[in-house]
């Protein structure tokens, strides 16, 4: 495992998120929805940090989760209600809804996927087809427990605005469609790492 301050990539993606959270935390649509939009965001790289040695990640794994990111911190920074892509979406899809929580919910699966293999191959030795299974399945759990939590800060923090909080935009299958768009990208990653290892060994 190469030492912190001897991964000249991973310093690059670590000052690089450093400037994405910054230029979104500047006079966001909403400070507050900022702020708990980036809890999580917060935790993880946290627990990224803290799990440097015992988990070691791939520069490519960094580099999807620096790809999450980026999608997420437009969101956080917008309301994701408001993202502009979003509203350019409108026209494509011929929807009065703003779609790029959609875009973001894909963009776990797709992205994150990736650590989350390599994490499940270093610490459980997971192999052959199981590594690239349950990270499609922890997609979808994943997404599942945030929907819960996000419903549940948003009955406490803005109980009467809760429906804005969540995204639902009129929606009420908001929840499912998020999760199942998680599941997708998971799986739609993981069939194409599969399928260039097994052109690679080939």
């Amino acid at each position: 495992m190469v030492a912190f301050r001897e991964n000249r990539a991973l310093h690059y993606l670590a000052a690089a998120t450093a400037a994405a959270m910054s230029v979104s935390a500047y006079r966001p649509s909403m400070v507050f929805d900022w702020w708990l939009e980036n809890v999580l965001v917060f935790l993880l790289l946290l627990f990224l940090t803290a799990t440097y040695r015992r988990i070691p990640l791939s520069i490519f794994a960094y580099a999807m989760i620096f790809g999450f990111l980026l999608v997420h911190e437009w969101g956080a920074h917008h309301k994701y209600a408001d993202v502009p892509l979003g509203e350019w979406m409108k026209a494509w899809l011929h929807t009065t809804r703003n779609h790029y929580d959609r875009v973001s919910h894909f963009a776990f699966g797709f992205f994150l996927s990736v650590p989350l293999r390599e994490a499940f191959v270093a610490t459980a030795g997971t192999k052959g087809f199981w590594s690239y299974f349950i990270p499609v399945e922890f997609a979808l759990a994943a997404g599942a427990v945030y929907e819960i939590i996000e419903s549940i800060v948003a009955e406490i923090v803005t109980p009467e605005q809760g429906e804005a909080f969540v995204g639902m935009q009129g929606d009420m299958w908001d929840a499912q469609k998020d999760i199942a768009l998680g599941g997708v990208g998971a799986f739609l990653m993981m069939a194409a790492l599969r399928g260039c290892r097994q052109r690679a060994r080939d």
